[in-house]
């Protein structure tokens, strides 16, 4: 079972260049996650996980998140197949941030609109552009109407 140390019991410097895990939750008790794809280096989205979603992933090698929606945890690619694989867990100076990087299988669709990745559009001259990036899937069709 995956630990995770108190940041507080640590200074600042065993937490920004120690080697003791120690996510710092804010006071929801979630931490941001970015998924990166390992083999393009692309980003594919963005979430939050909450102790036992980063246990869970870190324990099942298989990435899972907190739904602040739904306020309940979710494994990646549960309904849809596009499950991320865990290859790798960083996380920043101040671990307050965790960078998962993953292999995305199924159809290859990180982002619940059927996309590859959830950063499909761009601002340009003040209104969002769509990148033109295809759907792998049919969001309605996966998850319902």
């Amino acid at each position: 079972m995956s630990t995770f140390t108190d940041p507080s019991t640590l200074t600042h410097d065993q937490l920004e260049e120690g080697t003791a895990f120690a996510p710092r939750f804010d006071a929801h008790g979630l931490i941001f996650a970015i998924a990166q794809e390992a083999q393009s280096g692309r980003v594919l989205m963005a979430a939050h996980m909450n102790a036992e979603a980063l246990r869970l992933t870190i324990e099942t090698g298989e990435v899972h998140y907190y739904s602040r929606s739904r306020k309940a945890l979710w494994k990646k690619g549960e309904t849809s197949g596009e499950v991320q694989r865990l290859i790798e867990l960083r996380t920043d100076c101040d671990q307050d941030v965790v960078l998962l990087t993953v292999e995305q299988t199924g159809r290859g669709a990180a982002c619940h609109t059927g996309r590859k990745s959830c950063f499909y559009r761009a601002l340009e001259d003040g209104a969002l552009k769509d990148s033109g990036e295809p759907r792998l899937f049919d969001p309605r069709t996966v998850y319902g109407a």
